[in-house]
């Protein structure tokens, strides 16, 4: 598996002759490991069928820019959301220039203004039409906006032209879309993470947890994979897959995740305590399974140990994040924490909210730091993962 494994694409398809060519596209993604979701405009349709592209890439395929089956009838918002990277192949002269002009009259477009995630083009047209200054001054302004473009190539035309406009072949854009998730921003530098819940052990059957996913931890780690990291993922119990090019560390309870985070720590530069560890644990444990009986079982708790507060002081301490999962007041309980934990930042979410609370696939917080308070919008784990670890990069 290369960079794009466990990625979620956006396959974006337009009215060209080469939507033919998509439906390949869709296989070498996924051969690459990426999850596949197709939108497509009104004139791709006239192309190739959305049947097709439904079978090959396993879901269901979007064209209406007001789906009443989606969430809230707001497709377009839950796409822009999903996806890691949205490509647009083949990416038509008339589709560049409703983007330059901030046009959203279907679905595709809409999605592309709604994301956060970067978008590639992939080109597709005559000759004569990829030479005309008004496509030269569109690409200009997308390459200036931060639009990735993918060719053309040269060659043949379905027209009997022979020229540049053609776009190109499946495999060179994969090749060509794997380095857009690798960064240097940390490279030589070692990060430590710690994700998902502890459990806290009564006896050999029951425990006492929490709801965490593990799910922004381990985006995080790899994110940081992504940026060039050395990074070590310490995790408690989840479902979760290993990321790939992070050393993954499981522990059970906090202690275990203490102890594993303090034989990492050397070296560190960054340490971000995404992880939901219990603040408590029964004080006896008992090594055989309590019996039921009429009686109500009294538990007598005692304090876990401070992961994020041991970390904040040592001696030769690295950058320590923390997060804050509240349900109110999160500016005030996250700077209250920085302070009282001697915090570089503190990044700040609302569990209560079903949208962005445990096991959500979106999440949006807030980074407090000394400087002040910053809002990150709501946004896919996996997005907010990379512009987090991109501004804590910065701190460095």
């Amino acid at each position: 598996m290369g960079s794009l494994a466990n990625k979620r694409i956006l396959l974006g398809v337009t009215g060209g002759i080469a939507a033919y060519k998509s439906a390949d596209l869709v296989r070498r993604l996924q051969d690459a490991g990426a999850s596949v979701r197709v939108a497509m405009t009104p004139a791709a349709m006239e192309f190739i069928t959305p049947l097709t592209l439904q079978a090959l890439s396993g879901n269901p395929v979007h064209t209406d820019l007001l789906d009443t089956g989606a969430e809230a009838a707001m497709g377009h918002i839950e796409l822009a959301r999903w996806a890691d990277l949205l490509v647009v192949a083949p990416a038509t002269a008339d589709f560049m220039a409703k983007l330059v002009a901030g046009e959203a009259d279907n679905l595709l477009l809409a999605v592309c203004l709604a994301t956060a995630a970067p978008i590639a083009l992939a080109p597709a047209m005559n000759q004569g039409m990829w030479r005309k200054d008004s496509t030269t001054d569109n690409l200009d302004c997308l390459r200036k906006r931060g639009f990735y473009i993918l060719g053309p190539a040269d060659g043949s035309q379905a027209c009997g032209d022979i020229g540049p406009g053609r776009m190109l072949e499946p495999l060179a854009i994969v090749e060509a879309l794997e380095p857009l998730f690798s960064t240097a921003i940390l490279a030589g530098k070692k990060v430590v993470i710690t994700a998902g819940p502890t459990r806290e052990a009564i006896d050999p059957v029951r425990y006492i947890s929490n709801h965490s996913s593990g799910k922004m931890g381990y985006a995080l780690a790899i994110a940081a994979a992504e940026a060039g990291a050395d990074t070590w993922l310490i995790s408690g119990p989840t479902n979760l897959q290993p990321p790939e090019r992070v050393t993954l560390i499981r522990v059970t309870s906090a202690r275990d995740m203490l102890e594993a985070t303090l034989a990492a720590i050397t070296d560190c530069q960054l340490f971000i305590g995404s992880a939901a560890v219990a603040d408590y644990r029964p004080k006896c444990y008992v090594d055989q399974k309590i019996k039921k009986d009429d009686s109500a079982m009294l538990l007598e708790l005692e304090r876990n140990p401070d992961i994020i507060a041991t970390v904040a002081n040592l001696p030769q301490r690295p950058l320590t994040v923390g997060f804050a999962a509240e349900t109110s007041d999160l500016a005030a309980h996250a700077r209250k924490k920085l302070d009282a934990k001697k915090l570089d930042a503190v990044i700040a979410n609302d569990v209560s909210r079903s949208d962005i609370g445990f096991n959500s696939d979106n999440n949006q917080v807030l980074l407090v730091d000394r400087e002040g308070t910053e809002e990150l919008p709501l946004m896919g784990k996996s997005q907010l993962a990379r512009l987090l670890i991109s501004k804590l990069a910065g701190k460095l």
